[in-house]
C-alpha cells in the first residue's frame, strides 16, 4: 500500500464524518496522484513554494513599511493557519486541507494592506483580495498555467470572507480563524506602536476573553472546539460572539480606521493609481510575462494582476524610479 493510500485510509477511520476526505478530492485538470502525499497535501505545498506566497513577507498587514516584529501578510497566513489547524484537530477535520486554505487565502492581496485593495476597487470599480487570491492560483502562477489546486481548496480561498459560506467545515474554520488571527495580532501589534494599550479594551472582550493576545486565542479557540463538537458546522457561543464582535468594533474604531494611519494610507493609495496610470499608458514597460497576456484578459485586468502583486518594498521603489528626480551632486 502507498503511503498516500494508507493518509487516505487512516483518515476515514479517524477523522470525523464530516471532514473533508482527501481521496474525495477534485481537481480541474486530473494528474497522476503522487505515491505520498494526498491531494490537499500537494495543494499546500504548492503554495507554499509558489512566488505570490514568498511575496508576501513584504506585503503589509497594518502598518506599512512597519520593523522588524510587526506582522506582515506571510505571518498572518502562517498564524491563521495554526490557529485554523488547532482547531480543525480538536474537532477531528482535516488538517490539512485547513492548512492550504490558510496558507493561500491572501496570496492575492495587495502591496499596502486594505488600502491598496481599496485604491485598485477604486480604480477598477470591482476589486477583491479573496477573488483575486483565487485568480493567482487558478491562473497567474506558473507562468499563468496556475496551480490546478483542488476545488475545495480553491472554494475556502474564494470564501474565506465575503457574504457565501465555504462548502467545507475545514474552510468554515479558516474563515473564522482568519479574524482571530487578525484580530490578536494587530492587537498586538498596535500595542507596540503604542496607539492602544490593554486597558482600552471594552469590558466584555477582557472579561471573556482575556486583555493578553495569547489568552484571547486561547479562549476563542476552545470555544469553537467546544461548541462545534459533534455538530455539522462550525459554532461560536453568543457570549464569546458577542465579545468577539466588541473587539472587532473596537479596532475598527482605534486602529483601522485611525486617523493616525490615514497619512500613510493616503500615500499608499497615491502611490498604487499612480502606478496604475502610468502602466495603462506604458504597457510595453510590463514585464514580458504580463504584456503576453493582454490579448487574453484585456489591459485594464492585466495591469491590475501586475499591481496587486507587487511587494510593498516593490511598490515604493517603482514609483521612486518612475517619478521622482535622481539627485546628482554637480561640481
Amino acid at each position: 500500500m502507498l503511503v498516500r493510500e494508507r493518509t487516505e485510509k487512516l483518515e476515514y477511520q479517524q477523522l470525523s464524518p464530516s471532514a473533508a476526505k482527501s481521496r474525495e478530492a477534485v481537481r480541474k485538470l486530473e494528474e497522476e496522484q503522487c505515491p505520498f502525499r494526498t491531494d490537499f497535501q500537494r495543494d499546500r505545498d504548492r503554495i507554499i513554494h509558489s512566488k505570490a506566497f514568498r511575496r508576501m513577507k513584504h506585503k503589509t498587514q497594518v502598518y506599512i513599511a512597519p520593523g522588524d516584529h510587526y506582522r506582515m501578510r506571510m505571518t498572518h497566513s502562517l498564524e491563521v493557519a495554526q490557529i485554523s489547524r488547532t482547531i480543525a484537530r480538536g474537532l477531528l477535520l482535516n488538517e490539512d486541507l485547513t492548512e492550504a486554505i490558510a496558507l493561500g487565502h491572501d496570496v492575492g492581496h495587495t502591496p499596502f494592506g486594505h488600502a491598496g485593495e481599496y485604491a485598485l476597487r477604486e480604480i477598477i470599480g470591482h476589486f477583491y483580495h479573496n477573488e483575486q487570491s483565487l485568480r493567482v492560483v487558478e491562473f497567474i502562477e506558473r507562468d499563468g498555467q496556475g496551480l490546478n489546486l483542488t476545488v475545495q481548496v480553491k472554494n475556502g480561498i474564494l470564501n474565506h470572507t465575503g457574504n457565501t459560506l465555504p462548502e467545507t467545515l475545514e474552510a468554515r474554520i479558516v474563515r473564522i480563524g482568519d479574524r482571530i488571527a487578525y484580530l490578536c495580532h494587530d492587537f498586538d501589534d498596535s500595542m507596540r506602536a503604542g496607539m492602544i494599550n490593554a486597558n482600552d479594551l471594552p469590558e466584555i472582550v477582557s472579561t471573556v476573553l482575556g486583555s493578553r493576545p495569547s489568552l484571547m486565542i486561547t479562549a476563542m479557540v476552545s470555544d469553537i472546539i467546544t461548541s462545534s463538537a459533534g455538530k455539522n458546522d462550525i459554532y461560536v457561543s453568543a457570549v464569546v460572539q458577542e465579545a468577539m464582535d466588541e473587539f472587532r468594533n473596537f479596532m475598527f474604531e482605534t486602529v483601522y480606521y485611525s486617523s493616525a494611519l490615514e497619512p500613510e494610507r493616503s500615500k499608499a493609495q497615491y502611490v498604487i493609481h499612480k502606478l496604475f496610470d502610468f502602466y495603462m499608458s506604458n504597457n510595453n514597460l510590463l514585464p514580458q510575462e504580463y504584456i503576453t497576456r493582454i490579448n487574453k484578459w484585456g489591459l485594464t485586468t492585466v495591469v491590475a494582476d501586475y499591481i496587486a502583486g507587487l511587494t510593498d518594498v516593490y511598490a515604493i521603489e517603482l514609483f521612486n524610479n518612475l517619478f521622482i528626480p535622481k539627485y546628482r551632486a554637480y561640481k
